[in-house]
């Protein structure tokens, strides 16, 4: 019996769309997934070392992880005109990119798709990394000057008083007419040609399960969604679970693709990378 270590982030958006698999609400045959919960920068950092079969990566990292892992066509998280905010005490300024030139900004994780875009619209700051779950706290009691909040942070700052200065996915968008494709899953390729598209297979069925019976699996997500209400929690998931999520399509493969051009142009990240995005029946 192949037993799959599946690994994703502790929040409401990756419990939503993995609830089948956890509650065993779709067939499988004879493959067992055991699940790992952790932050989205521990789940890169472990990926770096191909420790996961199966896992939730930033679109950053993995430009770093191509050679070990292909990305799945679906469980996509995709910014469609929203993404990462940028918060600060202050009121926002006229022109956010002057105002944060030289400031300290609080980033979720170096390896996270928010610190790489991020560094492409302001190049220029102290950063500051921490955990994302600290980083409102952080710009509150004036630690830093600014914050890129990522998860459910982007629906709670306002209840901390802050004030948005930047939605990198409206940024984004403005820059490319493109989603901000921030996470995805990642496959090891050693897993094999059939056992990949078996996967590829429970996975997706998972994703489509829980958007047709979106009330249970809101429910099951409750538990990871934090501070947050039930509508706010809808909310939240149906930002980051949709169409994108069921199959990245041609103009989110365009996106991951071009976020790792641009960033290999900036000097970030430092090699091209060759995307490769695999499905039931595709070869890795």
């Amino acid at each position: 019996m192949p037993i799959i270590h599946l690994a994703h982030s502790p929040d409401s958006d990756d419990a939503f769309m993995f609830y089948a698999l956890a509650a065993k609400k779709i067939p499988t045959g004879d493959r067992e997934y055991v699940h790992e919960l952790a932050d989205i920068e521990s789940l890169n950092r472990r990926a770096m070392n191909g420790e996961l079969d199966v896992t939730a990566v930033s679109i950053h990292a993995y430009a770093y992880l191509a050679d070990t892992y292909a990305l799945l066509s679906h469980g996509s998280s995709m910014g469609d005109r929203y993404g990462p905010r940028v918060v600060s005490r202050q009121p926002a300024p006229e022109d956010a990119n002057t105002a944060l030139g030289g400031k300290s900004v609080a980033l979720p994780g170096e390896m996270t798709t928010a610190a790489l875009a991020f560094r492409l619209f302001q190049p220029d700051f102290l950063p500051v990394i921490m955990p994302f779950d600290t980083i409102e706290a952080a710009v509150s009691d004036g630690t830093v000057d600014a914050g890129v909040l990522i998860h459910e942070g982007q629906l709670t700052y306002r209840d901390s008083g802050l004030h948005l200065w930047l939605d990198l996915g409206e940024w984004w968008f403005s820059e490319t007419g493109l989603p901000l494709p921030l996470g995805g899953n990642a496959i090891r390729r050693d897993l094999g040609e059939a056992l990949i598209s078996e996967v590829s297979r429970d996975l997706r069925a998972s994703i489509v399960y829980g958007l047709d019976h979106r009330a249970e699996a809101l429910e099951h997500a409750m538990q990871y969604a934090g501070d947050l209400d039930t509508a706010k929690a809808d909310e939240f998931i149906g930002m980051y679970v949709n169409d994108y999520t069921v199959d990245y399509g041609e103009k989110g493969r365009l996106a991951v693709r071009e976020l790792m051009d641009r960033g290999v142009a900036a000097g970030i990240i430092p090699q091209p990378v060759t995307v490769t995005f695999v499905d039931d029946g595709s070869a890795p």
